[in-house]
C-alpha cells in the first residue's frame, strides 16, 4: 500500500488526529464541583484580580495556537481552511509529540488581511503563543508584524522555522567545508516567505553575499516589479548592486546566471528547476538545499552526480532532511517557559547554533539531527530561553 493511501485511511478512520483529554476525572459530585461549578468561580475572582494569574490557573501556560487561512499550504497552494485542517491537526500533534505543548488548530475561513488580524487579536487571550502557518506572501509579513503586540510570542513558522534550520545546516555544512562564512557565495531561488526570512536571517549571522532570485529572475535594487519586501531585501542583496548603486552594474538574469562560481544553492521553490549543468558551474564542491516539496529542485543522486558535496532537501527519505520540525517545538518550549513577548532574532540564531550542535562530528550525510533525537528539543529551548534573558 502506497503511503498516500495508507494515510488517507488513517485519517478516514480516526476521524481526525487530535483529542481532548481532561485533566480531571469527572467521578464523583466534588470533582464536578472543583472543575466546574460552584469552584471555578474562584479561578475567576482570583483572574479578575490579576490578569497574569490566567498563566497559574488555566491552560494558556502551555497552549499554542497553529492558526492558517490555507493560502500557501506546502506544495498544494491556495486550498483553503477545511483542505489546510489536516495540515494543522499535523503541527498539533508534532507540539505535543515533540515538546509536550499542547496546541490547537484553527482555520480561518477568510483570507482578508485585515480581518485575519482583527481575529488572530481576538483569540489570543487563550494561548500562550501563536503559530502563523501556511500563509501566502506578502500578505504573511504584514499578519506577523502587526501581531507583536499581543504580549505573547508569535511566529510564523513557514519563514522563520525553515530559516533556523537551513543556518544550522549551514553551520555544519562550512564547517565540514572549511569556509567561512564571510567568503561563502549563496543563491536563494524563491523569494517568498521563506526564501526572504532565510536571506534576513543568513544576514544577521554574518553572511555578507547573497544573491536572491523570484520567478521572474535575480533580484535588485531598481527593478520596477518588486513588492515592499522584495525592495527591502534588494537593498541588501546582490552584492555588485550594493558595491555600486548604479543599477547597471547590479548582476542580473536567471538562475543559470546568479549560480556562475557561487558556493551554495538554497532551494524554497518550485521541483526539477535546478539543472546538472548549472551546479558544474559552481564552485567547487558545492552545498545544495533543494528544499521544494514534494520534488526537490533536483533529486539526490543527480546533485552528486554533478559535482554537489553536500546535499539536503526537505523530505525525509534521503538524508539530511531540511524539516521545521527540528526548530519550532524547541522554539516555543523555550519561549513559553520563560513567558517570552516576542521570538527575536538572537533566539533563532541561538536556536540555529544550538540544533547544529546536536551533531558532534559532522559529514557530507550528516548535517542535521534526526527529529527523534530526544536532545534537539531540550538544547533548543534552553538556549532560546537564555538568549531573550541575555537580549
Amino acid at each position: 500500500m502506497d503511503l498516500q493511501k495508507k494515510s488517507l485511511e488513517i485519517h478516514e478512520k480516526l476521524r481526525g488526529k487530535l483529542e481532548i483529554k481532561s485533566k480531571i476525572s469527572l467521578n464523583s459530585i466534588e470533582a464536578l464541583s472543583l472543575a466546574y461549578t460552584p469552584g471555578v468561580a474562584e479561578a475567576c475572582r482570583e483572574i479578575t484580580k490579576n490578569k497574569s494569574f490566567i498563566y497559574k490557573y488555566t491552560i494558556k501556560e502551555n497552549t499554542v495556537a497553529v492558526i492558517s487561512d490555507g493560502s500557501a499550504v506546502l506544495g498544494l497552494g491556495n486550498i483553503g481552511p477545511e483542505a489546510a485542517l489536516p495540515v494543522m491537526e499535523g503541527k498539533a500533534i508534532l507540539f505535543k509529540e515533540f515538546a509536550g505543548i499542547d496546541a490547537f488548530p484553527i482555520c480561518l475561513s477568510e483570507q482578508d488581511t485585515k480581518k485575519t488580524i482583527e481575529t488572530i487579536k481576538n483569540i489570543s487571550t487563550v494561548f500562550g503563543g501563536i503559530n502563523l502557518e501556511d500563509f501566502k506572501a506578502p500578505e504573511c509579513f504584514e499578519i506577523e508584524n502587526s501581531l507583536q503586540d499581543l504580549g505573547i510570542p508569535v511566529m510564523h513558522d513557514d519563514q522563520h522555522g525553515t530559516a533556523v534550520v537551513v543556518l544550522a545546516a549551514l553551520i555544519n555544512s562550512l564547517a565540514i567545508k572549511g569556509l567561512p562564512k564571510e567568503k561563502a557565495k549563496i543563491v536563494i531561488n524563491g523569494a517568498g516567505a521563506a526564501g526572504i526570512a532565510i536571506t534576513n536571517l543568513l544576514f544577521k549571522y554574518g553572511f555578507k553575499n547573497i544573491v536572491i532570485l523570484d520567478s521572474k529572475g535575480i533580484i535588485y535594487k531598481g527593478r520596477g516589479d518588486l513588492n515592499k519586501e522584495k525592495e527591502l531585501i534588494a537593498e541588501v542583496t546582490n552584492l555588485n548592486c550594493i558595491i555600486d548603486s548604479n543599477s547597471n552594474s547590479c548582476l542580473k538574469g536567471d538562475l543559470k546566471t546568479a549560480l556562475k562560481n557561487t558556493d551554495i544553492f538554497i532551494g524554497v521553490s518550485k521541483g526539477n528547476l535546478l539543472t546538472q549543468e548549472s551546479i558544474g558551474s559552481m564552485n567547487k564542491d558545492p552545498i545544495i538545499l533543494a528544499l521544494a516539496n514534494p520534488n526537490p529542485e533536483i533529486m539526490p543522486d543527480l546533485a552528486k552526480e554533478a559535482g554537489a558535496f553536500i546535499v539536503g532537501t526537505g523530505r525525509s527519505d534521503f538524508p539530511n532532511q531540511v524539516n521545521n520540525v527540528l526548530a519550532f517545538p524547541g522554539i516555543f518550549r523555550g519561549a513559553l517557559d520563560i513567558k517570552a513577548k516576542h521570538i527575536t532574532n538572537q533566539m533563532k540564531i541561538a536556536a540555529a547554533e544550538a540544533l547544529a550542535s546536536v551533531i558532534k562530528n559532522p559529514e557530507p550525510n550528516k548535517i542535521l539531527p534526526s527529529p527523534f533525537d530526544k536532545e534537539v528539543v531540550p538544547k533548543v529551548a534552553e538556549a532560546v530561553k537564555k538568549a531573550y534573558i541575555e537580549n
